[in-house]
């Protein structure tokens, strides 16, 4: 089986890249509701990256393990990563 490193800078990018289109345009994709993750999962996410990072935040969310975008958030504002 092939070992796989989580790659951080993803957090990262989640906590700073905005929403690109549709109705929460603008928003940072850690900032996004539960439930229109939960909407965009059923109809299906996008393909590529933005993809990848919308399913992140989506599993990070429902799973209950949002203190990890705070703790990215917190690190990237007070310059620690």
């Amino acid at each position: 089986m092939e070992r796989v490193t989580p790659d951080s800078q993803i957090l990262v990018e989640i906590i700073k890249m905005p929403m690109p289109f549709g109705k929460h345009k603008g928003v940072l994709l850690c900032d996004l509701p539960v439930s229109y993750l939960e909407w965009m999962h059923s109809k299906g996410m996008p393909a590529g990256k933005l993809g990848m990072m919308l399913s992140t935040v989506y599993e990070i969310k429902i799973n209950g393990l949002t203190s990890i975008l705070h703790s990215v958030k917190n690190a990237v504002n007070t310059k620690r990563l």
